[in-house]
């Protein structure tokens, strides 16, 4: 009897054509990955972006309240206190929006950094 494996027409041909699919899957995975945090890196870019106008409104009222309290302080008496009040506002709102985009900044998670890490276990499962 001959006790060596029969090998059909397939088989030499399934090995590479299974590595193909196999190569295929396995970017198909990694661009379904990137893609998604592509999508969550411009949410967070369209969120700092707004942050930072809302922030720059905010120091532009400031600007013209300081101007407006330099004109108003040659004048009567209250006029003063209301264009203070107006710039501790305006002040405070912008430093609310700034210290808020500061700290979004710092604690950002590094952008593709699931796919960094999806790609690293891939290196590790190949390379022995």
């Amino acid at each position: 009897m001959n006790t060596t494996p029969t090998s059909g027409p397939d088989s030499g041909a399934s090995s590479p054509r299974r590595l193909a699919t196999a190569v295929l899957d396995l970017l198909r995975g990694h661009l379904a990955l990137i893609g998604e945090e592509m999508h969550e890196q411009k949410r967070f870019a369209i969120g700092l972006l707004l942050l930072a106008l809302i922030a720059g409104v905010f120091v532009l009222m400031l600007l013209f309240g300081l101007s407006a309290l330099v004109l108003i302080s040659f004048w009567d008496t209250h006029r003063i206190a209301a264009a203070v009040g107006l710039c501790v506002f305006h002040a405070l709102g912008g430093a609310i929006c700034v210290s808020l985009l500061l700290s979004r900044l710092r604690n950002a998670a590094t952008p593709f950094r699931a796919s960094l890490d999806e790609l690293a276990r891939d290196r590790e499962r190949l390379l022995p």
